[in-house]
């Protein structure tokens, strides 16, 4: 090893990599580059919050590949920590027959000689996980900060706090030049910075900070030069740098996407990529010639071994990817038990069964696990109303412009890009929708924007530094009755912020309506969306589109809890918009001329599931005729019940007592929602476990404790496999995606969540959070959206995917999307379909095997 120090210490990196007249040094770097920030997700603002599986660029590879690459790059952990799956384990849920199980669908663990006593021993210890250094590791002389910040910790949260700056265009009055880029603020900004130096214990840092590169090109350059790390070790030597500053660079990755999205690029995490090797350039101009040779050495050695080292962290980590699986088996089983109590009984016995009772209502909500319950206490309350499960934003890809705003929100999954724009028309009446009915959009824009005035004047006078006491005397009891709604919270009623600053008499009338559209396109959009939803046949006369949304006060993180599958918006946008579009009588003229069986008088109604509180609020019922509004109105009683219902079973979980009256177990849920102090208004999609993709019938009466996601979907209406294409390719993203963000927050809390909500500082007013007042942008969610102070609410298991659907329709959609096959291949999910009524069948490693009851 000394003969090998020596060497290295005398040696010095290949001179072409340091020649700017290299032109395939350039292409070759570019290479590394572009790799490392592709494998960054990203991270959704605070007021569109989508969840995302941080790994998401990773699903290439196995998920135990991910894991040890993660853990050596990053310190990231994937799988559950070791005490979790112990604890679980000691109390039963985790069985032997499920660890069995695990080990026989497990290869690796079979090749490797992996039995149930080795994996129950391992459980003991946390693995042992090597761990690769970056530059201002080994050069720093006080890595676990001793006598100051470490150098990772301190340029961390200086490239943060740069990045806070540049990025904020909502919430500082005074905002600064950025023309350069990111990389040439961060510089500007760091040579001005006087206090840098002694925060890290450097005070002749000037020195190094006059070999700062000048552009983003010769950072890049200038340190993978210097390095002399072999080539094949770059890509993955950027992708460190880039996990200590992950959720900045998450936020950079979102920039990109939605500049793909637009047939367009960005280079922010390039330029955040090369700020972080800057700083490795500085902080080598201040140590001497020695300490440097040392530190090259030291690096040069440990990436040497970089290979071995991630192989080994892959077999240290094969018994948690056995328990992980362990942990899924077991919920598996108990899943498949309630499902196979439900599944259809064979033929023979059909003629013994109760008719069902004629449809008279349906109700299409949104697939989100929260909807599980409620869909099943309205249909145990009144059977004859149909409730189907569809993705929450209805099919329609709009982006919502409110009126006398230019805050265009877009109301669909992050994955697609808006095709389509929803504005606001202040109408009374159906008529007012018409070309002449422009007589109360006027005052009504009017008016609104002079509220906005009124309201952005306000705010700008109450940040001057005397405005803490001049205005709280100007406004006097206004100002303590806001303070007196958070400590004394009212059991008031859900309020939507899209009315804000609209005159009281124009609040009802402003309705949301698609722009631009002739009627043939109505027609045609109105069609698709009913084929996709299974509505093309068999309609009611009242069909109900039930979007959700959550209510809660003080809470940064709130869209978190309103619908994944809108842009983190509540599904009431989409909702009124399709309703308003059914209700056409045009419209309704042209899907009968394509030979859709509309029945005469059919009515479409938008309304809202609020998910903290249960209640089903409906919008537009002025617009009804009398018919459809006395249907509407005997579903009331329903709701009530229904609501009260799902009320009490969520009781428990939020400490609150479930033998309460009607009256007084909705006020405490409602008081809950409003109370500012509140750190868990809900659970929202914690315990999120699995997605059905099947008639409702396949899971009809089935307790699934709002673990499930459920999408209608009927095989024998989708002859071409159309329909099963898209839900493979766009809502089974979107669980997974949310499956795996309630995953990573919960087994890396520190890493891949947002930390303790008591301790957020919102960013930007809408980037994202801090913990504290520094360190890395946090993302993923907070501590207590997923643990009750006492234990974990969310079971980190990967979505189990059930399909009614042939095994070959399947497989089609499979072999023709390499982002599904890489899902399933990679064990990111695990997919099932049904099987002769009352069996279940696994896909893996390119077959199918039989599940065992």
């Amino acid at each position: 090893m000394e003969a090998l120090q020596t060497a290295r210490a005398e040696a010095r990196p290949d001179p072409s990599l340091r020649d700017p007249a290299d032109a395939d040094l350039g292409r070759r770097i570019e290479v590394a580059c572009d790799k490392a920030c592709r494998a960054i997700a990203p991270a959704w603002p605070l007021d569109r919050a989508i969840a995302v599986n941080p790994h998401w660029e990773r699903i290439s590879l196995s998920v135990r590949t991910v894991a040890a690459r993660m853990a050596v790059l990053g310190d990231i952990r994937v799988f559950p920590p070791r005490n979790q799956l112990r604890q679980a384990w000691a109390s039963g849920r985790i069985v032997a027959v499920d660890l069995g199980e695990a080990l026989a669908q497990c290869p690796a663990a079979q090749l490797a000689g992996l039995d149930a006593a080795a994996a129950i021993e391992a459980l003991a210890e946390p693995p042992d996980l090597p761990r690769l250094p970056l530059l201002i590791d080994v050069l720093d002389d006080d890595p676990r900060g001793q006598g100051r910040l470490s150098w990772r910790q301190a340029i961390s949260h200086q490239v943060s706090q740069v990045c806070a700056a540049y990025f904020d265009a909502h919430q500082a009055d005074w905002q600064p030049e950025r023309s350069g880029g990111l990389y040439a603020f961060w510089r500007d900004t760091l040579t001005h910075d006087h206090g840098i130096g002694a925060l890290m214990g450097l005070p002749g840092i000037a020195h190094g900070l006059s070999a700062l590169p000048a552009t983003r090109e010769d950072a890049e350059r200038w340190v993978l030069g210097r390095l002399g790390l072999p080539e094949e070790a770059w890509a993955d030597y950027l992708e460190a740098v880039l996990l200590t500053v992950n959720g900045w660079a998450s936020w950079c990755a979102y920039l990109g996407w939605e500049a793909r999205l637009a047939g367009g690029s960005d280079d922010h995490l390039r330029d955040l990529l090369a700020i972080r090797l800057a700083w490795g350039a500085i902080l080598l101009e201040c140590r001497d010639d020695k300490a440097a040779r040392s530190a090259f050495v030291a690096l040069q050695v440990e990436w040497e071994r970089a290979p071995a080292l991630l192989q080994q962290a892959e077999a240290a980590l094969l018994v948690d990817e056995v328990w992980q699986l362990a942990l899924e088996v077991s919920y598996q089983r108990e899943l498949a038990q309630r499902l196979r109590a439900v599944a259809p009984l064979p033929a023979e016995f059909s003629g013994d069964q109760p008719e069902e009772p004629a449809v008279e209502v349906q109700a299409a909500f949104c697939i989100d696990v929260r909807s599980e319950p409620i869909r099943r206490a309205i249909e145990s309350v009144w059977p004859a109303v149909q409730t189907i499960g569809f993705a929450g934003f209805f099919g329609l890809p709009v982006a919502y412009t409110p009126m006398a705003t230019a805050a265009r929100r877009p109301q669909l999954p992050g994955l697609l890009a808006p095709a389509l724009e929803v504005t606001d028309r202040v109408a009374d009446t159906l008529a007012d929708f018409g070309p002449s009915g422009d007589a109360l959009q006027a005052p009504a824009l009017r008016g609104r924007l002079r509220r906005f005035e009124w309201t952005a004047r306000w705010g700008a006078s109450s940040r001057w530094p005397n405005a803490a006491f001049s205005s709280v005397e100007a406004i006097g009891a206004g100002y303590l009755g806001k303070l007196g709604q958070w400590l004394r919270p009212a059991p008031a009623a859900r309020r939507s912020l899209d009315g804000a600053g609209l005159a009281h008499r124009y609040r009802p009338a402003c309705r949301p309506v698609l722009a631009g559209l002739d009627l043939g396109e109505k027609v045609d959009l109105a069609a698709r969306v009913l084929h996709a939803m299974g509505l093309d046949r068999g309609l009611a006369r009242l069909v109900l589109f039930v979007g959700h949304g959550s209510q809660s006060t003080n809470n940064a993180q709130a869209s978190a809890l309103d619908c994944g599958a809108c842009c983190g918006q509540t599904g009431e946008v989409n909702a009124r918009v399709l309703a308003k579009l059914l209700n056409e009588p045009e419209v309704q003229a042209g899907l009968r001329a394509r030979g859709i069986a509309m029945p005469a008088g059919a009515a479409f109604v938008a309304a809202l599931h609020n998910t903290t509180t249960d209640e089903i609020e409906g919008f537009d019922l002025d617009l009804l005729d009398a018919p459809a509004l006395s249907r509407w109105s005997r579903l009331q009683s329903v709701f009530a019940q229904a609501g009260d219902q799902v009320r009490r079973e969520r009781a428990v979980a939020l400490a609150i007592d479930p033998r309460l009256p009607h009256h007084a177990l909705l006020d405490q849920l409602r008081s809950r929602a409003n109370d500012g102090a509140q750190t868990r208004p809900e659970w929202g999609l914690a315990g999120n476990a699995a997605f059905l993709i099947a008639p409702r019938a396949r899971s009809l009466g089935a307790v699934l404790e709002g673990r499930v996601f459920l999408h209608d979907h009927d095989a024998g209406n989708d002859s071409d496999g159309s329909v099963l294409e898209l839900l493979m390719t766009a809502p089974m993203l979107v669980t997974h995606w949310i499956n795996w963000q309630y995953h990573a927050s919960t087994c890396e809390p520190e890493r891949l969540g947002s930390g303790n909500k008591l301790l957020h500082n919102v960013v930007g007013g809408r980037i994202g959070v801090f913990e504290g007042n520094g360190g890395d942008l946090r993302i993923g969610l907070a501590r207590q959206s997923l643990h009750d102070g006492t234990r974990w609410r969310h079971e980190p298991v990967r979505l189990t995917v059930i399909i009614d659907a042939p095994a070959e329709a399947i497989e089609r959609v499979i072999s023709k999307h390499t982002v599904v096959r890489h899902l399933i291949d990679n064990d990111w999910l695990h997919l099932w379909c049904f099987a002769d009524d009352v069996g279940f069948m696994r896909y893996g490693r390119g077959r199918w095997e039989a599940v065992q009851s």
